[in-house]
């Protein structure tokens, strides 16, 4: 596996990050000149920069649209950002760092997945401690509120929490494990553009402008650490893995994909805002990491078309 090679690509219309190239090894060049760039090295760039300018021109179909992407191919090392790391509100991408602490717990001891809690519907306040409950209409799972009261397993409720966007399940796992330890592990991985302060419609600290945050570059790089199994234990990674996979809301990443690409995913969406980061499998070759946050796309459909239109563009050029 090739080692982890960022180069970040400055995109009109969006906010542009640092470019930043590979130190090739040292050669000595013929006649006092700088070395020429090897054929492998030419197509790469040229592969790139065709890419860019594709990805480029989608954006430019939403004036205004705030648009941040993440791209590594994890088997020829290619990498592409636009505004890699321009921070995002994080909706509920951010329940991908909440699930890799829980399987991190899980393989320290400290949480048995299949042990059964006691579910409830009473959260605090980050800002000052006061008591909310969510309701089953600003959740996209609602069937899980019927269990409230009763006992439901951890592995239930991270479940939910991926593959139908629970917020209920979210909170609850976020009160239990702590949101200062979801955002250390995230760090601690790499992810160190990732923010998790909170559980769901706090909205106290929303109004306070206290939220979770992200940087396409930090979801690509949680992601890639649960596919190279270094997010948790390799068998936890896999069970994340599959988990993402079944992951129910494929209007994004995966439709502009071949139908029956597998594709190990999380969304996130609140108004104005939609978001797709994706594990990409390929067939018969490594797979590849793509992560497109928006904003500013008032059109909902319209945001979706142009997540779906970046991974297509992709999938083409692979």
């Amino acid at each position: 596996m090739r080692p982890f090679l960022p180069v970040l690509l400055a995109v009109a219309g969006c906010t542009a990050t640092p470019a930043l190239t590979p130190s090739p090894e040292p050669r000595e060049a013929p006649s006092g000149l700088a070395a020429a760039p090897s054929l492998g090295e030419s197509r790469r760039a040229a592969r790139i920069g065709a890419l860019r300018g594709v990805i480029s021109a989608i954006i430019a179909t939403q004036p205004g649209a705030e648009v941040g992407v993440w791209y590594h191919d994890l088997g020829r090392g290619d990498t592409l950002g636009f505004a890699a790391d321009s921070s995002f509100h994080a909706a509920s991408t951010m329940k991908v760092p909440v699930m890799i602490e829980l399987f991190r717990r899980a393989d320290a001891g400290a949480i048995r997945l299949d042990h059964a809690t006691l579910l409830v519907n009473r959260f605090r306040s980050i800002v000052d401690g006061s008591s909310y409950s969510l309701s089953p209409s600003d959740d996209s799972d609602t069937l899980l509120y019927a269990k409230v009261g009763t006992m439901v397993t951890w592995r239930e409720l991270n479940e939910r929490m991926i593959t139908r966007s629970s917020n209920l399940a979210t909170n609850y796992i976020i009160d239990t494990l702590g949101a200062g330890a979801v955002t250390a592990t995230a760090h601690a991985l790499g992810a160190t553009g990732m923010q998790v302060l909170r559980g769901v419609e706090d909205q106290k600290a929303f109004d306070r402008g206290l939220n979770n945050t992200a940087t396409p570059r930090a979801l690509g790089v949680l992601l890639e650490t649960i596919e190279m199994g270094r997010a948790a234990s390799p068998a936890a990674c896999d069970t994340m893995r599959s988990v993402l996979l079944r992951d129910e809301f494929r209007t994004e990443i995966p439709a502009g994909l071949p139908p029956g690409t597998p594709v190990a995913h999380k969304t996130g969406s609140i108004t104005g805002t939609l978001h797709d980061a994706a594990i990409v499998y390929p067939p018969g070759r490594a797979p590849y990491v793509l992560v497109v946050l928006t904003r500013k796309i008032a059109d909902p459909a319209a945001a979706r078309r142009l997540i779906a239109s970046i991974s297509r563009a992709v999938w083409e050029r692979e």
